[in-house]
């Protein structure tokens, strides 16, 4: 594995790679990597031919109280695990290398970037989008990799690629989760063992959801209220949002016709957690026919 920190370092030997006709496979990260990153990891190695993980714990994207000195941070560990499983080339950047001095380009998801997370995390997707894009332009990926845990981020992605007519593919793969069912989270770190315990009642509050709605319900107004009541039960838990909107606006729905992002953000103690389901009439009919099985 070929570890780069400079931005001219890593599109040379790429470019290399493309001129052979080869395919670049690429997966953004913050590093702290667990399961999560690493199923997109090895989607990367089986679907491309080169793949490419950059770790760079993004300072545009942290608000000004939020934990970006405190973020969790291991590069040797992380290096190992890569390089275990076979990537051809980890890119970790300094941020005066992708920031330097006189930086004053950013790039905006208008409208997409002011909900959901967006609200309590104002500037949060702008700077999301301008590092994707400077990773974009650097790695020249042909296929890049995000997990649908960060469902808002990869659907503003996808939006991005799609305005400005980038090359790449995106693909968005399955929330990844422990056995008990908590989202896998870099930010799960953070949790004392109560707090872990505790943090439960966002994956919980999604199974309510998915069962009221597999059993004909149908009004997102009800279902909504049921899992803010059930997350209530927790002491622990602080809601910032539970919502069910549109997958391709993030509006509010009354009424679940077809597909609906459910959505959740829960302080567990002072961790931030966010966590997401689909419902579909698909999914529906399918566990449905399962269960007369």
């Amino acid at each position: 594995m070929k570890i780069c920190g400079k931005i001219s370092e890593i599109k040379k030997h790429l470019k290399t790679e493309k001129a052979k006709g080869l395919t670049i496979g690429f997966v953004p990260t913050m590093g702290y990597l667990h399961e999560g990153h690493l199923s997109l990891v090895r989607e990367s190695l089986k679907m491309t031919d080169k793949t490419v993980v950059s770790i760079f714990v993004n300072p545009t994207q942290f608000g000004p109280r939020e934990d970006y000195q405190q973020y969790p941070r291991n590069i040797q560990r992380d290096t190992a695990i890569l390089e275990e499983l076979g990537v051809d080339y980890l890119f970790v950047p300094a941020v005066e290398e992708m920031y330097p001095s006189g930086y004053k380009t950013y790039v905006e998801v208008t409208d997409l970037q002011n909900k959901l997370c967006g609200r309590s995390r104002p500037g949060h997707f702008r700077g999301v989008c301008t590092i994707v894009l400077k990773l974009f332009n650097i790695i020249q990926p042909d296929w890049s990799f995000f997990g649908q845990k960060d469902a808002q981020q990869a659907i503003i992605i996808q939006k991005m690629v799609e305005d400005l007519n980038l090359e790449t593919k995106i693909k968005v793969l399955p929330i990844v989760r422990d056995k008990d069912g908590l989202a896998l989270s870099s930010r799960n770190t953070y949790l004392s063992p109560t707090e872990r315990k505790a943090a439960l009642i966002l994956y919980k509050s999604l199974q309510l959801a998915r069962q009221l709605f597999i059993a004909g319900e149908k009004k997102a107004t009800l279902i909504k209220q049921a899992m803010i009541d059930l997350i209530h039960q927790e002491p622990l838990a602080k809601i910032d949002y539970v919502a069910i909107v549109k997958m391709e606006n993030f509006e509010e729905l009354e009424i679940i016709t077809d597909k609906a992002l459910v959505a959740v953000a829960v302080f567990i103690g002072q961790v931030r957690l966010i966590d997401n389901i689909i419902l579909s009439e698909k999914e529906k009919t399918h566990e449905k026919n399962n269960a007369k099985k």
